[in-house]
C-alpha cells in the first residue's frame, strides 16, 4: 500500500488584477506518493511555481485542500504552518535566497538553529562537506558563483532531513555544466535520504530523471496523471 505524501484537491487560486480576478489555477488535483520524484512542466505563466509554493504552504488556495504528509496544511494556523514546514519540508529556489549578510556555514545553520537542533555550525559543516563546499564554509554568498550558492541552498534545504524536498527551477540561472552537477548531487541527495521530490523545471534533461512527468498550461494540468502510479 502507497502512501501519499502530497495529495491536492480541486485546487483554485484567483488574484486581483487591475480590479478584476485572475484565474491563476483552476481545479488541480494531484498526487504524489511517498519517496516518487514528479516534475512539473510547462510554459512560463502557467502557474507552476504558484502551486509549488502553495504546496510549501508559503500561499493560501482561494479554494480546494493541499494534504502534505497526512496533514491538511490548508487548515493549520501561521505559527503551526511555520513549524511543520521547518520540519518537513525542504525548498530549493531558482534564485538560491540564502542571506547576503550570513556565511555559507550560517545560512545552512539557520533551520537547524530554528528547530533547536545543538551543535548547529557542526552540523553545517558536515553538509558543506557532503556538497563539496567545506573549503567555502565561511565565505559569503557574494564571494562563492552561482553552482556554490545553489550547493548552500541545497545543504541548507535538506539540512533536517526532510521528508518532502521542492525544488522550483533549480537549475534555472545556471550555465549547462553547473545545472549538470547540481542536478546529480541534488538526485542524490534525495537518495540519501529517501525524501519525495516534486521539482519544478523548464529543463527537459532535468524533467527526464522524474518517474512521473505532469505539465500545466494556463492553470490547469494538461498533461501526465495526476494521480501516483
Amino acid at each position: 500500500m502507497r502512501f501519499e505524501m502530497i495529495r491536492v484537491r480541486d485546487l483554485s487560486l484567483r488574484l486581483a488584477s487591475g480590479g478584476r480576478p485572475v484565474l491563476i489555477l483552476d481545479g488541480i488535483c494531484l498526487e504524489v506518493a511517498a519517496g516518487e520524484f514528479v516534475a512539473i512542466t510547462g510554459p512560463s505563466g502557467s502557474g507552476k511555481s504558484t502551486l509549488l509554493g502553495l504546496i510549501a504552504g508559503l500561499d493560501q488556495p482561494t479554494t480546494g485542500s493541499i494534504e502534505v504528509d497526512g496533514v491538511e496544511i490548508t487548515r493549520l494556523s501561521e505559527n503551526t504552518l511555520a513549524g511543520f514546514r521547518c520540519e518537513r519540508i525542504g525548498y530549493v529556489f531558482q534564485s538560491y535566497n540564502l542571506i547576503p549578510t550570513l556565511s555559507a556555514s550560517e545560512n545552512v545553520a539557520v533551520p537547524l538553529e530554528l528547530a533547536g537542533r545543538a551543535n548547529a555550525l557542526t552540523q553545517a559543516a558536515v553538509l558543506l562537506s557532503e556538497v563539496g563546499l567545506s573549503r567555502r564554509a565561511h565565505h559569503y554568498p557574494a564571494q562563492l558563483s552561482g553552482g556554490e550558492q545553489q550547493r548552500v541552498a541545497l545543504a541548507r534545504a535538506v539540512a533536517l532531513r526532510p521528508k518532502l524536498l521542492l525544488a522550483d527551477e533549480p537549475t534555472g540561472n545556471l550555465d549547462s555544466a553547473t545545472g549538470a552537477a547540481i542536478i546529480e548531487l541534488m538526485l542524490r541527495l534525495r537518495r540519501e535520504r529517501g525524501s519525495t521530490l516534486l521539482l519544478v523545471t523548464h529543463d527537459p534533461a532535468l524533467a527526464a530523471h522524474a518517474d512521473r512527468i505532469v505539465s500545466l498550461l494556463d492553470g490547469r494540468l494538461v498533461n501526465g496523471n495526476g494521480h501516483a502510479p
